[in-house]
């Protein structure tokens, strides 16, 4: 005999309330791009990524596949009633700018743009010099 397996359902998750603004954060690097959508107090409402969006390897890392996790993530967004974000980018990647393009693209409105990616500050301290 087996056992069955039920699944639990928290009927709580999809009752929340949000507010019609919201907080995008694009984490673009160069083998991924993470877009994460949050409310005002920062929990998370829904996020995505290229990985998630079914490219696979090299391809992860194309601006093409920043646009289409962009585009899944703002339609998300719509439906659980954001429908205006302050957008924050970090990182190097070439997923940049089309992950915004497809944000607006989606149906959101975007607010602002800042770029938060870290800048190096003289880094740490070098090596000890070699002795021949």
């Amino acid at each position: 005999m087996k056992k069955q397996i039920v699944k639990k359902t928290n009927k709580n998750k999809s009752a929340r309330v949000i507010s019609g603004s919201g907080i995008a954060n694009i984490l673009a690097t160069f083998n991924n791009t993470i877009i994460t959508i949050t409310d005002m107090q920062g929990n998370v409402v829904c996020w995505g990524s290229c990985g998630n969006s079914g490219f696979k390897g090299a391809r992860k890392s194309t601006p093409y596949a920043a646009t289409i996790a962009s585009e899944n993530v703002g339609k998300k967004a719509l439906e659980k009633g954001i429908r205006e974000v302050s957008v924050y980018i970090k990182g190097p990647g070439m997923g940049r700018i089309p992950s915004v393009k497809a944000l607006k693209a989606a149906g959101l409105n975007i607010l602002s743009i800042t770029d938060k990616t870290a800048t190096p500050h003289n880094g740490c301290r070098p090596r000890k010099r070699r002795r021949v």
